[in-house]
């Protein structure tokens, strides 16, 4: 795939190239936005546009996000398609079925597959890491999926610097395939692990970012301003909640609404184009139910952050 007005940037030192922009289906796609035509609209439109990366995960409304894209993704060029797709939270009451484990990584690309309809995964991430099974192990496991052709390049997500660096050179001593990619939380309002802990090992073993939640789930929108809609990401986690709806918050929203009016520019377009702008991004996940929010996500790709911008901007939302 090539589109003029799609950046692809190269995945780290790995060869693939991923759309800078990318769709994921955290909490949309069967879940808030079950039709199928509308599923299919966002994903064709986002295709049409350039994006080739497309982020899903098995814990995402218990398989239901893997099949409502799957669905799509069957009617679409799979050469020109990434797909990734993730294991480690429970997917039932069962004791071995969470984790990283061999059992788990196993029994769950297996499932993932056949939910999405594919051969195969671009890229495996491990969605968080697991306390109670050795990173060698995991390692393992994977390097056997990419052997096996189930799996091309394998990830991490939500792993601290120091677990990244304890994989690669588990992976370097066994001569295991390493992981190639990191999927971390980046975003204005939640900005210091990628800056401080994780970015400095993905730059030493030369992996690439994928990140996640550049809109800080929507607050950085301008979503809240007046309020909690029903039915938005922060109406049902209470944890996101108290995570970002607080008054500190709320009134870094306000500036940065002039700010990003003194550009000409949105809020949303200018958040996105920030974490395109961080050291070591590939590409960032965005969210959309309906085809309109898509159109304004990618409105970021033609928003340029210059040294002045970028200062303003972090010094409006610091390190903390």
């Amino acid at each position: 795939m090539f589109h003029k007005d799609m950046p692809y940037r190269r995945l780290g030192n790995a060869g693939i190239r991923l759309s800078a922009v990318s769709l994921g289906g955290w909490t949309t796609y069967g879940a808030s936005v079950k039709a199928e035509d509308t599923v299919r609209g966002i994903i064709r439109a986002a295709f049409e546009a350039g994006i080739n990366f497309f982020d899903i995960s098995d814990i995402y409304e218990k398989g239901e996000a893997e099949r409502a894209m799957g669905k799509v993704f069957a009617e679409l060029p799979r050469h020109e398609l990434v797909i990734s797709t993730k294991c480690f939270w429970p997917m039932s009451d069962d004791v071995n079925d969470q984790g990283l484990s061999r059992k788990h990584i196993m029994e769950s690309i297996d499932k993932s597959l056949r939910r999405i309809g594919t051969d195969y995964v671009d890229i495996y991430f491990c969605h968080r890491p697991d306390p109670n099974t050795p990173i060698e192990e995991t390692a393992r496991a994977m390097d056997d999926l990419i052997h096996r052709g189930k799996v091309l390049y394998w990830g991490t997500s939500e792993w601290s610097g120091e677990q990244i660096r304890q994989a690669q050179e588990i992976c370097d001593r066994r001569n295991l395939y390493a992981p190639v990619v990191e999927q971390p939380q980046l975003n204005l309002a939640a900005r210091k692990k990628y800056a401080t802990d994780v970015q400095p090992a993905l730059a030493e073993y030369g992996l690439g970012a994928v990140t996640w939640s550049p809109l800080a789930s929507g607050l950085l929108s301008g979503k809240y301003d007046d309020g909690l809609p029903e039915g938005s990401r922060l109406w049902r986690s209470e944890n996101l909640r108290k995570t970002y709806l607080t008054e500190r918050n709320r009134e870094r929203v306000r500036k940065f609404k002039a700010l990003a009016d003194e550009l000409g520019t949105t809020r949303a377009e200018l958040a996105i184009a920030w974490c395109l702008a961080q050291p070591g991004v590939t590409s960032v996940i965005t969210g959309a139910t309906r085809q309109e929010q898509l159109k304004q996500n990618l409105g970021a790709l033609k928003v340029k952050i210059t040294d002045e911008i970028r200062t303003r901007l972090e010094e409006l939302f610091p390190l903390e």
